[in-house]
């Protein structure tokens, strides 16, 4: 797909960055992305980014995102599923990160979360651990 036949937006609202925290993620390396595939008939990918206070002050937080959406900007027109609804988190080390390697991460989490999606689930939808085998405590 090209930027032509993928249209993509921003997230704004808390709202849609809560619904998407419950969604399916995938953690890797220096990234964790969450999908949530909307229920509606538009082929548009949304995208959110999130930086915490782990990651460190205010200007290493913007670094992480501006790192991220670039990343998104290079890899997302060419791997995301349309009409969904993605939120890439920034973990411990994504400044410091390889370029290419930050470009790794994004494209086999988001790769791991399609595949996912499409393998069929006898049990329903797929589990909120896709991607990250251990489990939660």
């Amino acid at each position: 797909m090209t930027d032509a036949a993928l249209s993509i937006q921003k997230l704004t609202r808390r709202s849609e960055f809560l619904a998407c925290a419950k969604a399916p993620y995938c953690a890797r390396g220096a990234v964790v992305v969450q999908a949530l595939p909307r229920e509606d008939d538009n082929a548009l990918v949304r995208v959110g980014f999130t930086a915490t206070k782990r990651i460190g002050g205010a200007v290493q937080r913007n670094r992480a995102k501006r790192r991220l959406r670039e990343a998104a900007r290079q890899i997302l027109p060419l791997i995301a599923s349309p009409g969904t609804d993605y939120v890439i988190i920034a973990r411990t080390g994504v400044i410091t990160r390889n370029w290419t390697r930050l470009l790794d991460d994004v494209k086999s989490a988001l790769l791991r979360l399609a595949a996912d999606r499409k393998a069929p689930h006898v049990d329903g939808p797929v589990p909120s651990s896709a991607g990250n085998p251990r489990p939660r405590s």
